[in-house]
């Protein structure tokens, strides 16, 4: 026994956990969860070792395959089943053709990214009002902004024309945050699950009940309104 205990340690040494994958590669991937490399697993993307008691250990190999297959679904948005036909010509020391070329031509423009100059040009925003809305949590710093930046930073200079400024916001975007605790929590059921199916359903359900506490607020907002005008 002690010598079977002996081998064992010795086979796994150098193996990761998913643990420890997640540490190495989640600060180049965020997205990645546990579901997810299970997910993988299940597609036949990573085929980790299991220990005696059926725990995943993962080679320095599975890594770099999960890197690379991570990669070309993040930079050239391929499909889960050209990444494997792709990883297994690798394997048998072919030389498939180039991600780039594999990838189907999308009919989408990659959506733009904003500099500052240019969010300030685009949103029509002082250069002041965008640090206010930064200082005050209202808008994230960033080396560049997506579209809805710019249409946040438009609605700001709209309401700084009649005195609201972004410090007067920052309740909302603390009540948004409450509105996201809130969808956590109905969905915390879904979200304990490992299942790829759960993490599905539980993606589609969020922006739903996030719809459904938009139109709850907007009514309350003009019940409100109602009393002011009356």
């Amino acid at each position: 026994m002690p010598a079977a205990s002996a081998r064992a340690r010795s086979s796994s040494a150098g193996l990761l956990s998913i643990g420890q994958v997640l540490a190495r590669l989640t600060p180049e991937f965020p997205q990645l969860t546990t579901s997810k490399l299970r997910f993988l697993e299940v597609q036949g993307i990573i085929t980790p070792s299991r220990t005696e008691s059926g725990y995943r250990k993962f080679s320095l190999g599975d890594l770099d395959r999960l890197r690379l297959a991570l990669t070309l679904q993040r930079d050239h948005y391929l499909p889960l089943s050209v990444i494997r036909d792709y990883l297994a010509d690798v394997d048998a020391g072919r030389e498939p053709a180039t991600p780039a070329s594999l990838a189907p031509p999308s009919i989408v423009p990659a959506a733009r990214r904003y500099r500052r100059e240019d969010l300030l040009a685009a949103s029509g925003a002082a250069p002041q009002l965008l640090n206010d809305a930064i200082s005050t949590g209202v808008l994230t710093a960033a080396e560049s902004y997506d579209e809805q930046a710019v249409s946040l930073l438009r609605a700001l200079v709209a309401l700084d024309r009649h005195g609201i400024e972004p410090r007067h916001l920052r309740g909302m975007r603390q009540s948004a945050e409450r509105e996201v605790a809130l969808i956590e929590s109905a969905l915390s059921a879904l979200l304990r699950r490992t299942d790829a199916g759960s993490r599905a359903k539980a993606s589609e359900l969020a922006p739903e009940l996030a719809h459904r506490l938009d139109d709850v607020r907007a009514i309350f907002v003009k019940n409100a309104l109602g009393r002011i005008v009356s």
